[in-house]
C-alpha cells in the first residue's frame, strides 16, 4: 500500500498529493509518469510526475478532478493508501545541449511543466517559464514557478492575472523580440500545443511537447495511448511521452481524445449519486 503524506488542494479541481513510494522515487525522472489504483477494484489512471524526493521516498502528483477516478482519489485523506502506484514509466526528458528554453504550461498542464522547469533551472539553463489560465482563482504552482525560472509569465484568458491573452501571444513576443531558444516545451491541452507548435515550426526552433492520450496497460501492451508521429504509429506509453511538436498529428489525438467522453460524464454521474446513498 502506498501511504498519502501530503495532500494540498491547489485550487477547487487540482489537487496535490505526496505518495510514499521509495522505489519510484529512487528511479524518477523529469517527464515519466506512474499508473496508480485508488482501490484494488477500480481503474488504472496514468499521472505525470511532477515532482520526486529520493531522501524521502516520495512522489508528488497533481490531479485535476475530471472523472470517478480522480474523484475518489480526491477523497482520499492524508494516512491513507492507494492500492497501487507503478512507475515510473515512460521515456525521460532528454536536456542536452540545452542553454536557453521556454516552457509553456497550459492548465493543469502546468504540474508537467514544472518538474522540466526545476531539472533544467538546476543545471543553469536559461529558463523562460510562461503558463496559461482562464482566470487567476485557477492559477496553480506561481510562486514555485518563480523560484526555478529566469523570467515568468503568467496569462489568463480575462486579463484577472498577468498578461490578457494566450501562452501563444507572449511567446510569439519573446521570439519577435529577438529571443533565440534552443527548444521550447510545450504542455497542456492538445489545442495549445498545437499552437505552440505551430508557432515555432517557421523558425525552426526545437519544440517538445507530452501527450496524455487514452491508456490502459503502460507498457506498450494494449495499444490505447497510440499516436501519429510523422506517419508512423507510437505509443505514448513507451516511446513517450514526450515527442516532437512538429510531426505530432494533433487532429486526430483531438478527435480520439473526445471517444470516451459521454461515457467519462455518465460515469461520473453515478458515482456522486451513489456518494449520496452512501454506496460504493
Amino acid at each position: 500500500m502506498y501511504r498519502i503524506v501530503k495532500k494540498k488542494e491547489l485550487n477547487p479541481a487540482v489537487t496535490l498529493m505526496s505518495i510514499e513510494a521509495p522505489l519510484v522515487a529512487a528511479k524518477a525522472q523529469p517527464g515519466q509518469f506512474i499508473i496508480l489504483r485508488v482501490e484494488e477494484t477500480g481503474e488504472r489512471i496514468p499521472l505525470t510526475i511532477a515532482d520526486y524526493d529520493r531522501k524521502l521516498g516520495t512522489v508528488t502528483i497533481i490531479f485535476q478532478i475530471v472523472g470517478a477516478t480522480t474523484k475518489l482519489l480526491s477523497q482520499k485523506k492524508e494516512g491513507e493508501a492507494l492500492a497501487d502506484f507503478v512507475g515510473p514509466l515512460g521515456t525521460a526528458s532528454h536536456f542536452d545541449g540545452l542553454k536557453k528554453v521556454a516552457i509553456i504550461g497550459g492548465g493543469v498542464g502546468c504540474a508537467i511543466a514544472y518538474p522540466q522547469a526545476k531539472a533544467l533551472f538546476g543545471k543553469g539553463v536559461h529558463v523562460d517559464v510562461i503558463t496559461g489560465f482562464r482566470n487567476q482563482d485557477i492559477i496553480i504552482l506561481e510562486e514555485e514557478f518563480k523560484k526555478v525560472s529566469t523570467r515568468y509569465f503568467c496569462t489568463t484568458d480575462d486579463g484577472s492575472n498577468g498578461v490578457k491573452g494566450f501562452v501563444s501571444d507572449v511567446l510569439k513576443s519573446l521570439i519577435a523580440d529577438g529571443n533565440e531558444y534552443d527548444a521550447v516545451i510545450a504542455i497542456g491541452p492538445l489545442i495549445m500545443m498545437k499552437v505552440v507548435s505551430e508557432v515555432t515550426k517557421p523558425y525552426g526552433i526545437k519544440t517538445i511537447i507530452s501527450m496524455n492520450p487514452i491508456m490502459i496497460d503502460g507498457t506498450g501492451m494494449c495499444g490505447g495511448c497510440r499516436v501519429t508521429v510523422d506517419g508512423e504509429t507510437k505509443f505514448a506509453c513507451v516511446d513517450g511521452p514526450e515527442f516532437d511538436g512538429h510531426l505530432v498529428d494533433f487532429d486526430e489525438a483531438i478527435r480520439r481524445g473526445k471517444m470516451y467522453a459521454e461515457q467519462e460524464k455518465e460515469r461520473l454521474v453515478d458515482m456522486n449519486c451513489r456518494l449520496m446513498k452512501g454506496v460504493r
